[in-house]
């Protein structure tokens, strides 16, 4: 009769103990939250604005006509500008991803 129940006893208690041990490992993984991280999207927008403006400035003055070559620096810079800073934008939100704190 102490045979019997020795050997469901034994397995029993080692079944609990495998169980025990992953709920050890997570309760410490737990201490450390995941959270969703981005770059900052203003800072690279206005870099993007800055970048755009300047470059639609140089192409604005270049193809304008001889007459109208600070029309086509301003309208340039304007596009230009508006252009970087949607890209930027654009682009900065896919600098996400996840970290452990």
């Amino acid at each position: 009769m102490r045979k019997t129940l020795i050997g469901p006893a034994i397995v029993a208690c080692s079944a609990l103990a495998v169980a025990a041990a992953p709920m050890g490992a997570q309760a410490r993984h737990h201490e450390r939250q995941r959270v969703w991280v981005c770059d900052n999207p203003r800072h690279a927008a206005n870099t993007g604005t800055v970048v755009g403006a300047v470059g639609g400035a140089l192409l604005g003055n270049a193809i304008a006509g001889h007459g109208s070559k600070t029309g086509g620096t301003l309208i340039g810079a304007g596009v230009g500008g508006v252009a970087g800073h949607q890209i930027a934008k654009k682009h900065a939100k896919k600098n996400c991803h996840y970290e452990y704190r």
